[in-house]
């Protein structure tokens, strides 16, 4: 997959591809990224969808940019595709992803410690004010984030990983492994 660079960015050209095909298959496109790893470039198409999205989204996503995306010829070297969903913990990073994920638990990770010496902040995400993550602590106290002392903000999601509850799960695996022998 190489040819002749069009100009423009190259990120926003596969959105403005890639945007109207994945509302034809129902999906919701998340995000776009053209990133160097190594020796090799991918270009990577995030989509989602209420309830989760298969193997088959992906799939479908993929046949059916990927002649669009080659006909466009917005890049000039090799890459490698990939079409995924942005995972449980993932980045926010657009205006829209803000607005969508209101009321969710978010993971702030911060270029400089914060006043209590700590580079991750957690706490529920109230929405986006101009350039100010706003959010809530444990409490309801709400606070702001300038986004730019943010490396990154994540959904974050611990309920699989709560310790009351992993002993048990053990037990009942161990419990149903008897039962089978």
């Amino acid at each position: 997959m190489a040819g002749k660079k069009h100009g423009g960015n190259t990120v926003a050209i596969v959105t403005k591809i890639a945007k109207p095909i994945a509302d034809e298959l129902g999906l919701i496109l998340w995000d776009v990224r053209f990133v160097k790893e190594g020796a090799s470039w991918y270009l990577r198409i995030f989509i989602d969808k209420e309830g989760g999205v298969t193997i088959n989204d992906c799939e479908a996503m993929s046949r059916a940019v990927n002649g669009p995306i080659d006909e466009a010829d917005p890049i000039s070297q090799s890459y490698f595709l990939e079409v995924s969903s942005p995972g449980i913990e993932r980045e926010l990073s657009r205006p829209e992803h803000f607005e969508m994920m209101k009321g969710r638990d978010v993971s702030v990770n911060l270029y400089r410690p914060a006043e209590n010496g700590d580079k991750e902040v957690i706490a529920e995400l109230i929405g986006l004010e101009g350039d100010n993550i706003v959010l809530a602590d444990l409490d309801g106290v709400r606070f702001e984030i300038n986004k730019k002392d943010a490396v990154s903000v994540k959904l974050y999601d611990c309920e699989d990983f709560d310790d009351s509850d992993s002993s048990d799960n053990i037990e009942n695996f161990e419990d149903d492994i008897s039962e089978e022998q």
